[in-house]
């Protein structure tokens, strides 16, 4: 039996959430099958069949940006391929198009999903609930096929396996145009906006900080290291910072390669949306705080000592 893997792209560009989900697929042990659907997405086709068995490209301009034709598509292929699994990323789009195909295929769908285990020919998921305080295990009801939606930073794409797949190219199962939906454009950030979803290196800030005043200390710690800023939830509710630099359940997941935690306590709302991060150092004066036990270098004193020294030490290095 095959896994399906819904690969996400964006103005000719691979999401990330693409690269986890194939993570995520190659865990189950079975067939990786990647679908990729739109206009010339052949060079996304062989960059995705590097880590599947097999590719199968959907080229239709029709598709490119319009999620009930993605669904249409995907309608077809799995009645057709009859996959065990089809795993996508509980992104917009995946969010969506998976619940679509369970009501039209009648399917069951887990979404939001954190780990997947096949027991036996069946599949458990773990979910995240009650804003991260608790992890719940669901056992999917018997089905041909299991939808599943998977959250960004769960499956790290680190651990993705090359398989270097085939390519099979099939005529556009877009049998209809799509009239009830229409793409009109895409939403650029507005001037100045920034994603902190995209920063390989980002200095938060939480409590410990004290004051508004104190912010530009760490906005300027973060320009020296070449990074950006970014905050806990308190920070936000403050004022202090707009709801775009929010990491955390109620804010945004991050992944970047360096994440440094600036007087944050370690909340477990804060922690799902960092966790994911290659390399945590917490500074915080409490040496019980819990984002201890999520980072690998940690300094207990107090940041507004810290981030001065920190900052001209960077800046030392640098020349």
């Amino acid at each position: 039996m095959a896994v399906f893997v819904f690969i996400e792209h964006r103005e000719g560009k691979l999401m990330d959430i693409s690269f986890e989900s194939l993570s995520a697929a190659q865990k189950l042990n079975d067939t990786v099958v990647a679908v990729v659907a739109g206009e010339n997405v052949s060079d996304l086709a062989e960059k995705v069949a590097k880590y599947a068995d097999k590719v199968i490209v959907a080229e239709d301009p029709k598709i490119d940006t319009n999620n009930e034709a993605y669904t249409r598509v995907l309608n077809e292929l799995i009645k057709k391929e009859k996959p065990k699994v089809v795993i996508m990323g509980h992104s917009s789009m995946g969010m969506d198009i998976a619940p679509a195909l369970s009501v039209d295929l009648g399917l069951p769908i887990a979404t939001d999903v954190v780990k997947i285990n096949p027991e036996g020919g069946k599949i458990k998921v773990t979910r995240s609930i009650y804003n991260g305080k608790v992890l719940a295990d669901y056992n999917l009801k018997n089905a041909d096929t299991y939808i599943i939606t998977i959250r960004a930073g769960e499956f790290s794409a680190d651990d993705l396996k090359e398989k270097n797949g085939k390519i099979e190219i099939v005529d556009s199962l877009l049998k209809d145009e799509v009239a009830d939906k229409k793409f009109v454009g895409y939403v650029q950030p507005v001037v100045g906006a920034v994603d902190i979803t995209q920063a390989d290196i980002l200095v938060s800030v939480g409590r410990g900080i004290k004051d508004k005043e104190n912010i530009p200390l760490a906005e300027e710690l973060a320009k020296t290291m070449g990074g950006v800023l970014s905050c806990s939830r308190p920070i936000v509710d403050y004022g202090w910072l707009p709801k775009e630099r929010q990491v955390g359940t109620s804010g945004k997941t991050v992944k970047p390669k360096l994440y440094l935690a600036l007087g944050i306590s370690g909340a477990f709302q804060h922690v799902a949306g960092m966790k994911g991060a290659n390399m945590i150092v917490a500074v915080n004066k409490d040496p019980k705080a819990p984002i201890f036990s999520v980072a690998q270098y940690g300094i207990v004193d107090d940041i507004l000592k810290v981030i001065p020294a920190l900052t001209q030490k960077v800046k030392e290095i640098k020349g």
